[in-house]
């Protein structure tokens, strides 16, 4: 689990001094130099998500746990979201348009064949946050998907997949184009 470090007020504190042969000197720190680059806020509506609403939440939450760099949000009243999720009879899927933007399809038909709803919920989030399909895979590998079988429950990200979600938004990437991811990826 990853814990979001303090910023603003508490390291704009900071005061470091140095002392020099002949004379003192005192240096603010900039509280940019301490922090890391605060999260992307990406917004969701689940509203269209009917009885899926809790299990979409919870694989939000699954990632604002793992990742530092993408905060999921359920957006406000009246407020476009940048993620719409749906419920609907067919398959799950995901329709990404750009990073961290689209719609979340989470699919009956998984569902009544016996596939968990929130590593369902999470594994479709993951394709909005940038990642692919990774089949066949194990349990342990969310992007899997449906290939790990319905006993599957993990709605956890391994270490490779949150480190390919911190490097999409900002992390080691920072700064490089985000490309428009058309088609829609099916599970």
């Amino acid at each position: 689990m990853h814990v979001r470090m303090l910023t603003g007020g508490l390291a704009a504190a900071c005061l470091l001094s140095v002392s020099l042969t002949g004379g003192q000197a005192a240096a603010a720190v900039s509280s940019t130099a301490l922090a890391p680059p605060a999260a992307r806020v990406v917004t969701y509506d689940a509203s269209g998500s009917a009885e899926f609403k809790n299990a979409v939440n919870r694989g939000a939450a699954i990632w604002n746990e793992s990742v530092d760099a993408v905060e999921l949000r359920p957006a406000a009243a009246g407020q476009r979201a940048n993620i719409r999720v749906l419920a609907d009879n067919g398959w799950p899927r995901a329709l990404p348009t750009t990073l961290g933007n689209g719609t979340v399809y989470i699919g009956r038909q998984a569902v009544d064949q016996g596939y968990d709803t929130i590593r369902i919920s999470a594994h479709e989030l993951g394709h909005i946050l940038g990642l692919p399909d990774r089949k066949p895979g194990p349990c342990s590998s969310l992007m899997s998907g449906s290939t790990a079988g319905t006993s599957c429950t993990n709605p956890y990200p391994n270490a490779a997949e949150k480190a390919e979600v911190e490097g999409n938004f900002g992390g080691a990437l920072a700064g490089r184009a985000q490309v428009a991811r058309a088609g829609v990826i099916v599970d």
